[in-house]
């Protein structure tokens, strides 16, 4: 068995995304993993002290994670309460879970304020999302660990070959 990899929980199927949903990613490559004992499912919003279900949040303005990250942003409910230390807190607790592993790779839920890793959504909680990544993913790559969306699960399974 080679390295392990930090996922997120609703593409296991459990049901902890903010409307108590799960979105299981359904792909031979994560079956197999699954079966290896090489994947640590691990949901950095609930570890940031949320409950399920929530609020929708988003990142305000437009912009992403790691602006949140960086001071410049904040991740905000739909009523405008800012909830960054939440997420920041999942984020650093998401860190801490992957390396206690030796996870080298995290598979995360696009779209999320946390996990998102090619796009997010703008702030508005109107549907309108565009590139970026959510405060995890951020996190998760400023500290070496390479984070894939469930679209480049094929991508990852080349990266894994390639170690």
């Amino acid at each position: 068995m080679t390295g392990k990899i930090l996922i997120s929980a609703c593409l296991m199927g459990l049901p902890v995304r903010y409307d108590g949903s799960a979105k299981p990613l359904l792909h031979e490559a994560v079956a197999r993993w699954r079966e290896e004992g090489r994947l640590v499912t691990f949901c950095p919003e609930l570890a940031g002290g949320f409950a399920v279900p929530r609020p929708p949040a988003e990142i305000g303005r437009a912009m992403d994670g790691g602006d949140v990250l960086d001071g410049t942003a904040q991740v905000v409910e739909a009523d405008g309460r800012d909830v960054s230390a939440g997420f920041i807190e999942g984020a650093r607790r998401a860190l801490e879970v992957a390396r206690q592993n030796g996870c080298r790779h995290a598979l995360l839920i696009d779209g999320s304020p946390s996990c998102g890793s090619g796009f997010v959504y703008d702030g508005s909680f109107a549907g309108r999302r565009h590139a970026g990544e959510g405060v995890t993913a951020a996190y998760l790559r400023r500290n070496g660990i390479a984070v894939f969306s469930p679209a480049e699960v094929d991508r990852l399974v080349t990266s894994l070959a390639q170690e």
